[in-house]
């Protein structure tokens, strides 16, 4: 093959990635530049997502909590506002057995598609304030626990 043949074979197949990679959901222009932002989604209509908090840093992650409260209702876009809408954090109140506190996220209706990621909301919200909110966060997590999602199967409350 010669040098003019190799360089139309690369062009080829340079062209062929970047018409059919996008049809295989392939984001060539993404996988050049820095790594996306991996989002948090939820599969059916509840989602339960439970996580420990140090002991002594309820009271921080409770303010990260008020703050992406805050970030979903004034957000300017509508799926983030009905994502505020149906969720809720309850905190367990007996200690794990390694001290930690448990809270479980409760979320009902899922958002279908939504990123349910706190940090990034945050930093969408609150970009001057990135740095502080995450030492907050990250001061205050401990670990995950557990993801279940799914739909609800039966409801046995009476009807509205």
């Amino acid at each position: 093959m010669t040098l003019q043949g190799a360089g139309s074979a690369t062009a080829t197949l340079l062209l062929m990635a970047v018409i059919v990679a996008p049809a295989w959901g392939v984001d060539v222009a993404a996988q050049s530049s820095a790594p996306a932002h991996q989002k948090l989604t939820f599969e059916g209509d509840t989602a339960l997502w439970t996580m420990a908090i140090k002991p002594d840093k309820t009271a921080d992650f409770e303010q990260i909590m008020k703050k992406l409260q805050e970030a979903l209702l004034k957000s300017a876009d509508p799926q983030r506002r009905q994502q505020a809408a149906g969720w809720k954090v309850m905190k367990i109140s007996k200690p794990l057995p390694d001290g930690n506190i448990a809270y479980v996220h409760i979320v009902h209706p899922v958002v279908s598609g939504a990123d349910y990621t706190i940090m990034q909301t945050l930093y969408d919200a609150y970009p001057e304030e990135r740095q502080t909110l995450y030492e907050l966060y990250r001061g205050a997590f401990a670990q995950n626990l557990s993801l279940a999602t799914g739909s609800i199967a039966v409801d046995v409350s009476p009807a509205q």
